[in-house]
C-alpha cells in the first residue's frame, strides 16, 4: 500500500468514526513530512458548531502542531470534495496538496459549485488530486443516509 493509499485510509477511517457519532460521515487527514499532523471526522453537531467540518478540525490541529496559521508542504486527504468554506480554508492554510475521494456535485466548491481556485481572487491554490478511493468514500456516505432513511 502507497503511503497515499494508506492516509486515504486513515480518512476514510475518521468517516466512519463520524457517522458513528451521528455526524455526516466525512473525514479528513493532514501529512507534512510524512507524518500525519491532523486528522478529523466532521463535529458540527457534537459541537453545535458549523465550521467544524472534518477538513477545518483537522486543518486546527495540524496547525496547533506545527504552532503556524500556514501549512506550506502539507498535504490534505478528504473523503468527499470540500465545500466552499473549506476549500477557502485549505487556500488561507496554503495546503501544498488536496487529494479527495467523492465529488460533491451540490455542495462541492472545487471542481463543482464555485470553483473556488479557479477564481480570480484565490490567492493559493494547492494541487488537487480527485477520485482517490472514491467508491469507498461514496460508499459510506450513501449507507450513512439510508440508514437514517428507514
Amino acid at each position: 500500500m502507497t503511503d497515499r493509499n494508506r492516509f486515504m485510509e486513515l480518512a476514510l477511517d475518521e468517516a466512519r468514526r463520524a457517522g458513528e457519532r451521528g455526524e455526516v460521515p466525512i473525514g479528513a487527514v493532514v501529512v507534512h513530512a510524512g507524518e500525519v499532523i491532523g486528522r478529523a471526522g466532521n463535529r458540527t453537531r457534537e459541537l453545535n458548531d458549523i465550521s467544524s467540518h472534518a477538513e477545518i478540525e483537522a486543518i486546527r490541529e495540524a496547525s496547533a502542531k506545527l504552532g503556524s496559521e500556514r501549512l506550506i508542504d502539507a498535504d490534505l486527504y478528504v473523503t468527499l470534495e470540500p465545500c466552499t468554506m473549506c476549500t477557502a480554508a485549505i487556500s488561507f492554510a496554503r495546503i501544498r496538496r488536496l487529494y479527495y475521494g467523492a465529488e460533491d456535485p451540490k455542495g462541492g466548491g472545487v471542481d463543482n459549485g464555485v470553483r473556488f481556485y479557479r477564481q480570480p481572487t484565490c490567492h493559493h491554490q494547492p494541487d488537487v488530486y480527485s477520485g482517490m478511493a472514491e467508491s469507498e468514500a461514496s460508499a459510506i456516505l450513501r449507507e450513512f443516509f439510508r440508514e437514517r432513511r428507514d
